[in-house]
């Protein structure tokens, strides 16, 4: 299934106790629980480019399954990773924790997993 589209959160859960976890701290924590934010995918084929834009900041990674890539997340921190393929799922180990996007009922759910803490984000397709 195409994970194309744009993408608006509808829901999350565990948000907060998954950040701490991961060692954000607190006032980022806060100022990010309500962020109203859209997520822009293009796929061809195994190629992606992954958007997500927040107010005043968009945070763009483009990356090939099964390949080494240079990524960023949120807070500017760079490092490399590889998006692989598990079924259905792309999955990526970002070092702090392991995530996961599927498209589920043409949703995106997005879990991350750290130290047995999962968070999870649905998102409602809006383009």
């Amino acid at each position: 299934m195409s994970f194309t589209g744009k993408y608006e959160v509808e829901s999350q859960e565990n948000y907060e106790n998954f950040m701490q976890t991961i060692g954000i701290p607190a006032d980022t924590i806060q100022r990010g629980k309500d962020f109203q934010f859209t997520t822009e995918v293009v796929q061809n084929g195994d190629d992606f480019t992954w958007s997500q834009i927040f107010p005043g900041h968009t945070m763009t990674n483009k990356f090939t399954i099964g390949k080494e890539c240079d990524m960023e997340t949120v807070s500017g921190k760079k490092f490399k990773a590889t998006v692989n393929r598990d079924g259905s799922k792309i999955v990526v180990d970002f070092g702090k924790y392991k995530h996961s996007s599927e498209i589920v009922g043409g949703k995106l759910v997005e879990i991350s997993d750290a130290g047995g803490v999962t968070f999870k984000r649905t998102s409602k397709k809006v383009a």
